[in-house]
């Protein structure tokens, strides 16, 4: 995915990330540096304080055991002893974390190149596709989106702002159209055109529904017949602040339509950012971007360095 998302990072985006994770880290971070205030050793208690913050920031119980049973075994071989360094310990087994997960890149000869867009409604689906289409119309790329959200007229409408906003083409039809077809018309018009990239909006299905699922893969095989490779990218946006629920959701999306990587929307918004490493571990799909606001630019980059660095900053 780098050789599409390139773009020259826009000013201050480390610091906007920084105050996206502010709430996050005073869940986590400042909590650690409370446990281990005035400590002389690493005991099962201190242990357990610590297991309760990583799984209050949303770490789920499988990460959080797998990142403390890391730290365990520092202690039992004495290559971590003073309290002190618990935060060291635990800065460098998250980042372990998130790059347990390369990026699942697709081909970047692809033309077009395109890009299904998944989720469950009220996640900022419709607005993520507005920010994805900007950063991309930065980098110079003619972008077209595909309106295959066909059930609900508002999304349609919200989609058309956005692409009147950025100076994208957008492909629609009748209110209760198939979304193959919307698909297949999308991508014909793209391939006449010679758009470097499609984006393609779908209903905001909930992931418990079987047949909606099932149509999703219709729409898949239908871009497979008129683009070698298509889709190349499925992008799950995923709401932080619903935490485990959020990755229920990644989980049957990922088993079902193949996602190859994560949004992650409204991360400013939550104190439990760290379903983050969550998501990464238990699903082994990475985070690409993340919202971190209402603005055009507010979708960053996901770099798990910069992620953890500001959290311990």
């Amino acid at each position: 995915m780098q050789t599409l998302f390139s773009s020259t990072e826009e000013k201050g985006w480390l610091d906007r990330l920084r105050q996206a994770v502010r709430s996050t880290k005073e869940q986590l971070i400042t909590r650690v540096e409370d446990i281990v205030e005035g400590r002389k050793e690493i005991d099962a208690a201190l242990l357990e304080d610590l297991e309760a913050g990583l799984i209050g920031a949303d770490l789920g119980v499988k990460t959080t055991g797998e990142v403390l049973e890391k730290i365990r075994q520092q202690v039992d071989r004495q290559t971590l002893k003073d309290p002190q360094g618990l935060k060291a310990a635990l800065k460098q087994e998250l980042l372990a974390v998130l790059d347990s997960v390369g990026a699942k890149v697709g081909p970047p000869d692809a033309s077009p190149r395109v890009i299904f867009v998944v989720g469950v409604n009220g996640t900022g689906k419709t607005t993520s596709i507005g920010k994805l289409a900007y950063r991309l119309r930065k980098d110079g790329k003619q972008v077209l989106i595909c309106a295959a959200d066909t059930f609900r007229a508002a999304a349609v409408e919200q989609l058309e702002i956005w692409a009147k906003r950025i100076g994208s083409e957008m492909i629609r039809q009748k209110p209760g159209a198939d979304p193959a077809a919307v698909v297949f018309d999308s991508l014909q018009a793209a391939i006449a055109r010679k758009a470097d990239c499609v984006i393609v909006d779908t209903a905001g299905r909930l992931h418990t529904k079987s047949n909606l699922m099932a149509e999703l893969e219709k729409m898949k095989r239908t871009a497979a017949k008129l683009v070698a490779g298509a889709p190349h990218d499925v992008l799950l946006v995923i709401d932080a602040t619903t935490g485990q629920n959020g990755l229920a959701q990644a989980r049957v999306f990922t088993e079902r339509v193949g996602v190859t990587g994560i949004i992650l929307t409204k991360l400013d918004g939550t104190a439990k950012g760290g379903i983050a490493l969550a998501i990464v571990r238990e699903l082994g799909v990475p985070i690409q971007f993340v919202g971190t606001g209402e603005t055009l630019d507010d979708l960053l980059p996901f770099h798990p360095k910069d992620f953890v660095e500001s959290l311990f900053a």
